[in-house]
């Protein structure tokens, strides 16, 4: 794995990341731009299906999850580009490890969450509220993806401390 990695950061394209002027700053950017969509999109969601903004119907949140995944390619794209620069510093970051592991199961959670907003929705409009099993899964989801949040940006900066 090691020379895998060690072979990416001495690449060309690791090269062009890190000296083309807008190598770098363009690919952090498109990161930002997924990090707040996929994030900011997810939050509406669940904050949908906890209560609030009771005027959208909970069939509706539905189409919000493409969105979700355009912004989690973008990521995932832009976030490849990121690590190409660095990658035996960012997989040595311990942070960046657990935000890579958290996104896969992020991934999967929202496969999930996705289906059963698809198959419940109707059952929840119908009650008026999301079931108590729903709420726990609503409640595990945000708290997972705001994580992977907190775990990107300490990879960013704790990545970056001078090491022993």
């Amino acid at each position: 794995m090691t020379e895998l990695l060690e072979s990416l950061e001495t690449s060309q394209f690791s090269a062009l990341v890190k000296t083309e002027l807008w190598g770098w700053p363009l690919a952090l950017t498109f990161h930002a731009l997924g990090t707040a969509l996929v994030v900011g999109f997810y939050i509406i969601i669940c904050l949908r299906l906890l209560g609030l903004f009771e005027t959208i119907p909970y069939a509706v949140v539905n189409r919000l999850f493409p969105v979700v995944w355009i912004a989690l390619v973008v990521q995932l794209l832009s976030g490849f580009v990121l690590v190409a620069a660095k990658p035996t510093r960012y997989f040595a970051d311990s942070a960046f490890v657990l935000k890579l592991a958290l996104i896969v199961i992020g991934v999967i959670l929202t496969i999930y969450f996705q289906g059963t907003i698809k198959r419940e929705a109707a059952s929840w409009e119908a009650s008026g509220a999301v079931s108590s099993r729903g709420v726990k899964f609503v409640a595990v989801s945000l708290l997972l993806w705001c994580t992977v949040l907190i775990a990107g940006r300490l990879a960013g900066y704790l990545g970056a401390l001078p090491t022993g």
